[in-house]
């Protein structure tokens, strides 16, 4: 693109030049390099790269965190809320008694300059969030520390007139900030190990003070190897509009245990633990699911997944159906959505409450395509087949055999097709079918882990 501006320009001065020997058309002289110039950074980031380069030549090196939806080594972000972003720098410095610092650098007009320094000890920065717990304009920085192999460490920070300084300092494996009594602040609940193992979750409210502090305690079912693995903490809504946190724990033999945590008279309380054993009564097989909105209304909807039928050879299917509930306050739970979950060629479809119970379905693989068969169960007559399509000429055969096209990825086609006699109580128009059908986007909320 230069060489062509370059050309056009030359072009240009020619036909000037050639004009100003019969007219009092101006001369120019180009500078062709200059043309080729980098552009120049803003003075502010070369103080900014100075002020790194500087600890780095005192022994530091770059320690971005290691986990989180924040892993870059130098962040910006506007800390205080005066429209003007901060710098946050991770580094660790192995020759010091707590060898992990994280500078905060203020923005003053053309320059930065430090602001503050945290430090801790251990092996790396974990994970870091920036969030506004009380209200006040300012981000509440919340840390965490990798202080051994099976040990991490949270500190919150917040900033007033008089500095920085620390909130709250505690042992965990996951936490959340979450308004739970809506009173438009951010509480903190956190989840860690108890005394005896046992997996615990402290909930931390605001005081009158400005302090953050332990509230209250609760006991949860999952211990905290089910939970740092593949479990799960979301703030979610319960039926009538409360806030709740859920907790999914995967164990051993991949079994999900979901806890619903929410407040009863200021205290932390889970709403489906079994008064009987102790623990939730919500388990269920794991099928990398996880509490979410998942038809969109605004409340929270709790996987549960349940075997198909089993078809009439005795052959039964690997897939199953997921139950989507919604829970009330007092622990009480509605179903509102089933949906069949094909992992293995990602994609789902919402089933028609008449279907429940009512049908079975199969699995066949052959060379460039992957079908599903749903089969009515009185008489084992199909009446529809999903098919995923790949490899060469899938554009020619995703029409072919009365198939139609529902849905497509970069290398993959699905198509539909549907059988004249299906039935009534299964019938679905072609655009009825392709509303039902979604493909699965993976989880990496998943990207978000604290």
């Amino acid at each position: 693109m230069l060489k062509r501006l370059f050309a056009i320009c030359l072009l240009s001065l020619c036909a000037l030049s050639a004009l100003a020997g019969c007219s009092n058309v101006p001369s120019f002289t180009l500078n062709p390099q200059e043309l080729y110039a980098l552009p120049k950074l803003p003075a502010k980031y070369t103080e900014l790269n100075a002020l790194l380069t500087e600890i780095l030549s005192g022994g530091a090196e770059y320690a971005a965190p290691t986990s989180g939806s924040n892993i870059q080594s130098v962040q910006l972000i506007d800390l205080n809320g005066d429209g003007r972003e901060e710098a946050v720098a991770f580094f660790r410095n192995p020759t010091d008694e707590k060898p992990l610092k994280i500078y905060i650098f203020s923005a003053e007009e053309d320059t930065y300059r430090v602001a503050t320094r945290l430090e801790g000890s251990g092996t790396a920065i974990y994970s870091i969030n920036y969030v506004d717990m009380n209200g006040d304009g300012q981000m509440e920085i919340a840390v965490g520390w990798k202080a051994a192999a099976e040990l991490q460490v949270l500190e919150i920070y917040t900033s007033d007139e008089e500095g920085t300084r620390p909130l709250v300092r505690t042992d965990y494996v996951k936490y959340l900030a979450f308004d739970l009594n809506g009173d438009g602040k951010q509480e903190l609940l956190v989840l860690r190990a108890g005394e005896d193992g046992d997996g615990v979750a402290d909930y931390y409210n605001w005081q009158e003070d400005g302090s953050l502090a332990n509230r209250s305690y609760i006991r949860i079912s999952s211990t905290m190897a089910e939970l740092s693995q593949q479990g799960r903490v979301r703030a979610g809504t319960l039926r009538d509009g409360e806030p709740a946190v859920y907790v999914s724990g995967i164990t051993d033999q991949l079994m999900a245990v979901t806890d619903i945590l929410t407040l009863r008279g200021g205290e932390i309380a889970n709403i489906v633990v079994d008064q009987t054993t102790g623990v939730s009564g919500e388990i269920s097989p794991f099928c990398a699911l996880y509490p979410s909105d998942f038809n969109g209304d605004g409340i929270t909807e709790t996987p549960r997944a349940v075997a198909l039928p089993v078809s009439p050879d005795g052959k039964d299917s690997v897939y199953r159906l997921i139950e989507w509930r919604q829970f009330d306050r007092s622990g009480k739970s509605d179903d509102v959505l089933c949906t069949y979950h094909n992992t293995d060629d990602g994609w789902y479809l919402r089933i028609p409450p008449a279907w429940k119970n009512r049908f079975y379905a199969f699995r066949t693989v052959a060379p460039g395509e992957a079908s599903v068969t749903f089969c009515r169960r009185d008489d084992d007559q199909p009446f529809l087949r999903v098919s995923a399509l790949t490899g060469a000429g899938r554009d020619m055969r995703a029409v072919r055999n009365g198939r139609f096209v529902i849905g497509r990825r970069t290398e993959t086609i699905y198509t539909a097709e549907l059988p004249d006699k299906s039935g009534a109580d299964f019938a679905m128009t072609d655009e009825a079918l392709r509303s039902a059908f979604s493909l699965i986007v993976r989880e990496d909320w998943l990207t978000s882990d604290n």
